[in-house]
C-alpha cells in the first residue's frame, strides 16, 4: 500500500523545538515525522533503534515520550551532537554562570590552535585566534555536561565563522570579493548558539521532567553494514526503529564527512575520511542481484549506459542491504521498522530505493504496512544533482520522501 498523506509534509512546523534547536546537519529528518510515526506505530514501545541517527532526531523524540533509545552513527561530530541533545542532566543555573564566565575570560586566554592542513585558507586570522581562545576555555570546564554544550556550539561557530560557503555541505571557499568584506566574530557567534541553546535545553528539561520515568539514551559508532555487536545491542532490542539512512553514496549525495571536517578538526575528533567508510564508500568489482527485482533492472539500465556508474550505484545498494539484514536482527517480532528515504536520480533513472528498502526487509522476514509519501518542503538537502556526470547538466531530484513501514513476522 502506497498512501499519499498531505499532513506527512508538516509545512510551516517548527522543526527547531527542544534540543533540535542544538546544530543545523545535512539532510536532517524533521522531528514531526519521527513523532508521528512513533504515535502511529510506538504507542506501546519501550526501547528504539536507530542505525543511521545522525544528530538523534529520532532519539529526542523517543526521549520526549518516554522511550529508551540506543543509537549509532560513523560520523564522530554527529554522534557528539546527538550526544548533547539528548542530555538533560545540565543544571541550567551553572550552565549561565559558565557563559557569564567564558565572556570575561576568554579574550585574555592563549589560543589553543589544532594543526590543520591550510588553516588559513579555511579561516582567517583574527577568525583563527578567537577560535583558539573558545578552545582554550572549553578546556578548561570541567562539568562534562557543561564541556559537551560547549562544544556543540563551537562546532557550529567553527563552519559559520569559517570561509566555506553556508549553503554548501561540501567544502568550497567564499570568493574573493566575498571574502574582502568577510569578518565573522566568532564570540558574537558562540554567544547567540549558547543563549539561543539554552532556551532549547530548558524547554526539553522541563517535558522530560513531567515523565514518569527518566528515558535512558545510549549512542555507538558502530557501522551496522558490517555488524551491530551484541554486547551492547541485543539481538530483538527494539521494539521499533525510526531512521533515515543515506539515500547515496556520499561521493554523489551529501557529503557528510565534508560538512563536519572543520569542526571535528577544531574539536580534536578522529581525524579521517569519514565519506569513505560510509555506504558505498568502497566499489563492488561486478554487480550483484539484489532481492529486489525494481532494484535490479534500475541498475541494468544504468549499466547500460555507463558500468561505471551503475558500480557506484550497486556498490551503494549492497552496503545497505547487509545493513538492513544487521538492523532487522536488533527488532522484536512484530516490532515496526519506519525508514525515512528519497528515490534519487542517476543517469537519467530514479532508483526505486524506497522499493528496495521494502524488498530487502520482505527477504528478512518482514511485511509491508505501508509507505507515505510526503513532499520535502524544508529539509536540507540537496535539491539537484547530476544525473549524468556531466559538468553543468543537473535535474531536480529527491523532491518526494517515502516512509516505508515494515513489520516484523519472523525471525
Amino acid at each position: 500500500m502506497i498512501t499519499k498523506v498531505d499532513d506527512w509534509t508538516f509545512n510551516n512546523a517548527n522543526t527547531r523545538g527542544y534540543t533540535h534547536i542544538y546544530h543545523d546537519y545535512p539532510a536532517r529528518m524533521i522531528p514531526q515525522v519521527a513523532n508521528k510515526l512513533l504515535s502511529i506505530y510506538g504507542k506501546e514501545a519501550k526501547t528504539l533503534f536507530d542505525p543511521y541517527c545522525g544528530t538523534g532526531t529520532s532519539l529526542v523524540e523517543g526521549m520526549l515520550m518516554g522511550i529508551d533509545g540506543i543509537g549509532t552513527d560513523l560520523n564522530p561530530l554527529a554522534r557528539l551532537i546527538a550526544q548533547s541533545k539528548s542530555d538533560y542532566n545540565i543544571n541550567i543555573k551553572k550552565l549561565l554562570e559558565c557563559i557569564e564566565e567564558f565572556n570575561e575570560k576568554v579574550n585574555n586566554l592563549k589560543p589553543e590552535i589544532p594543526e590543520i592542513k591550510n588553516i588559513d585558507f579555511w579561516f582567517n586570522n583574527n577568525v583563527i585566534i578567537k577560535l583558539g581562545k573558545i578552545k582554550a576555555f572549553i578546556n578548561l570546564i570541567e562539568d562534562d555536561h557543561i564541556n559537551l554544550f560547549f562544544k556543540i556550539a563551537f562546532s557550529e561557530t567553527v563552519r559559520e565563522s569559517s570561509n566555506t560557503r553556508r549553503n554548501e555541505f561540501k567544502l568550497f571557499r567564499y570568493s574573493k570579493e566575498k571574502l574582502s568584506k568577510w569578518n565573522p566574530d566568532p564570540f558574537i557567534i558562540i554567544n547567540e548558539k549558547l543563549h539561543r541553546n539554552v532556551k532549547g535545553l530548558a524547554e526539553f528539561i522541563r517535558k522530560i521532567k513531567k515523565l514518569d520515568k527518566m528515558p535512558e539514551i545510549k549512542i555507538y559508532g558502530y557501522n551496522s553494514v558490517n555488524e551491530i555487536p551484541n554486547n551492547n545491542i541485543k539481538e530483538d532490542y527494539a521494539d521499533i526503529v525510526v531512521t533515515s539512512p543515506p539515500y547515496g553514496d556520499s561521493h554523489t549525495t551529501v557529503a557528510y564527512g565534508q560538512y563536519s571536517r572543520l569542526s571535528s578538526q577544531w574539536l580534536s575528533l578522529i581525524n579521517e575520511n569519514i565519506d569513505k567508510k560510509l555506504m558505498g564508500g568502497i566499489k563492488l568489482k561486478s554487480i550483484p542481484d539484489f532481492p529486489s527485482k525494481t532494484l535490479n533492472e534500475a541498475i541494468n539500465i544504468i549499466a547500460s549506459k555507463n558500468n561505471k556508474r551503475a558500480l557506484e550505484v550497486a556498490s551503494f545498494y549492497n552496503d545497505l542491504q547487509m545493513s538492513i539484514k544487521n538492523v532487522s536482527k536488533i527488532i522484536k517480532l512484530n516490532g515496526y521498522s519506519c525508514y525515512v528515504v528519497a528515490n534519487r536520480t542517476v543517469s537519467s533513472v530514479i532508483l526505486p530505493t524506497s522499493e528496495a528498502i521494502k524488498d530487502f526487509f520482505e527477504y528478512y522476514g518482514f511485511d509491508h504496512i505501508n509507505t507515505y509519501i510526503r513532499e520535502i518542503p524544508n529539509k536540507r538537502m540537496p535539491i539537484k544533482n547530476s544525473p549524468t556526470n556531466v559538468a553543468g547538466e543537473t535535474m531536480n531530484t529527491m523532491l518526494n520522501e517515502h516512509i516505508v513501514v515494515m513489520k516484523k513476522i519472523k525471525n
